[in-house]
């Protein structure tokens, strides 16, 4: 596995208005890459791994909030029914790759085997074996048809984990976050740690590697992530012609103020 080089430094502040100011440049830098994208017709998938409390949900939303969700598209798939089941693993993950000009990002991915499935006992050691074994290979296939796969990991803190999951418990705007394996992950820490490890060490490849992110600063790591996903995705700025606003044709004009007399208003409290 190759050598990670860690930059920067997390133990300084960063500011708010500073944070703000750097996450508009890198937003507007991901609408270049939108228009990019679509103009050359090119597939990303964009996978954001890590323990319960990583952040990930975040770093996806200053991702996409202010890009098209017709072409960047977030999947966050539940557990499977129980037909999904009886498919090939990755089957129910395939249906949602993107077509040419989209670009779609998985709110944790095929690699639930490697790390909840294995850790709280939904599949076997033998399903897990076969998963590392495989999923490199089919990685590979499917880089090789041209699609661009980017792998993140979030790492975040024990003692960063222990500080999030208190919140969750405490805050009623939080507390929807806690899932069922939320709280055993706790206990299973060290569990968890061995399944990340022997994931990074059979599907840290060429073809697909991984990028691991310290994530106990939010906003650092949401730049950190979009800075570097932008260096991954070769794109440039797309031509676009010159926008004239037209102005109101007054032809069959009425007045369409007075037809909505009588209906049903929102009341205006603020």
């Amino acid at each position: 596995m190759a050598t990670k080089k860690q930059t920067g430094n997390q133990n300084s502040k960063l500011k708010r208005k500073e944070y703000e100011k750097e996450l508009r440049r890198l937003q507007a830098q991901l609408c270049l890459l939108q228009e990019s994208v679509k103009h050359q017709g090119q597939r990303i998938v964009i996978i954001f791994e890590g323990r319960d409390g990583a952040g990930k949900g975040g770093t996806i939303r200053a991702i996409t909030e202010r890009v098209s969700p017709r072409i960047f598209r977030v999947v966050a798939l539940p557990a499977p029914s129980d037909r999904e089941k009886t498919q090939l693993y990755m089957q129910r993950y395939i249906t949602h790759f993107p077509a040419a000009g989209e670009i779609v990002i998985f709110d944790r991915s095929w690699y639930n085997r490697a790390g909840v499935e294995y850790v709280m006992g939904f599949c076997t050691k033998e399903q897990h074996s076969r998963f590392l074994e495989v999923c490199p290979l089919a990685e590979k296939y499917l880089v090789e048809t041209g699609l661009i796969l980017i792998k993140f990991w979030l790492e975040v803190s024990n003692e960063e984990q222990e500080r999030r999951f208190e919140a969750r418990i405490e805050d009623p705007l939080r507390q929807w976050k806690l899932s069922p394996v939320d709280l055993p992950s706790r206990e299973r820490w060290y569990d968890y740690s061995r399944a990340r490890d022997q994931m990074l060490e059979a599907t840290d490849t060429r073809d697909a590697p991984w990028y691991i992110a310290r994530s106990d600063d939010k906003k650092r790591v949401r730049l950190n992530c979009i800075a570097h996903l932008l260096s991954l995705i070769p794109y440039k700025r797309v031509p676009r012609e010159k926008v004239k606003l037209p102005k109101r044709s007054m032809k069959r004009a009425y007045d369409d103020q007075a037809t909505l007399q009588g209906r049903r208003f929102v009341p205006e409290k603020f």
